[in-house]
């Protein structure tokens, strides 16, 4: 059966989420696809699965500062980081839930990227975050009082919890059909699972994973 819909798992804090995000909503339109946004804590997916984010490796965040400047380049945009990195994703990731940002979850996304990504703008505060809104013509009343109730809060977890349910381990991740694609590098391989050339098989799909362990990553540190 051909997918009908794409979710789309983000943080605001990574700079490949918006990278994926600049492009997905061609692509849906392309394969006539339902765009579903979710918003996650890329912390507490970190967490659950034991991982630590690049910003917490200097030299891998000193790659992809590199990585950044460089694909914005060849892809024709300007780029320039939030502020302050990392910041708090709390207000904005509630602001962007279906339930705080209704008809508008898409634009209201696009907006947040587009300032903390490109134009530098501070993503943690909720009072600049309201400024950036409503420069684009977004009705973001009541968005102050919304993100503070226990309802929202719970919401976002739930959508954390739902992700991590799903296999969800970094943003962005994209999930077309129960299929999960990682990165903002995925888009020809989803376009081959879209089109019917998967080279990966159905019967293949579970069997990268699982087979036995020759060695134990602990064992070689305790060897060496």
């Amino acid at each position: 059966m051909k997918p009908t819909s794409l979710d789309f798992y983000f943080d605001y804090l990574s700079p490949f989420a918006f990278f994926s995000w600049l492009r997905i909503e061609k692509f849906c339109e392309q394969f006539e696809l339902e765009l579903r946004a979710h918003p996650v804590v890329f912390g507490k997916l970190l967490d659950h699965w034991g991982h630590m984010g690049p910003a917490e490796i200097p030299p891998k965040s000193q790659w992809v500062g590199r990585y950044c400047k460089r694909y914005a380049a060849l892809e024709g945009f300007d780029y320039s980081p939030p502020k302050y990195h990392p910041f708090n994703p709390l207000p904005s990731l509630r602001m962007s839930l279906n339930q705080v940002s209704g008809n508008d979850q898409h634009a209201v996304i696009s907006a947040i990227f587009k300032a903390g990504w490109t134009e530098g703008e501070d993503l943690g505060d909720v009072a600049r975050l309201i400024s950036i809104l409503e420069r684009e013509g977004i009705d973001c009343q009541g968005f102050e009082q919304k993100i503070k109730q226990a309802e929202t809060k719970n919401a976002l977890i739930s959508e954390t919890d739902n992700a991590i349910a799903h296999g969800v381990f970094g943003v962005p991740t994209m999930i077309i059909g129960g299929q999960l694609f990682w990165g903002n590098d995925q888009f020809d391989h989803m376009q081959l699972l879209l089109e019917g050339n998967d080279p990966v098989t159905p019967e293949e799909l579970d069997s990268f994973t699982g087979r036995p362990r020759m060695i134990d990553r602990k064992a070689i540190t305790r060897k060496s």
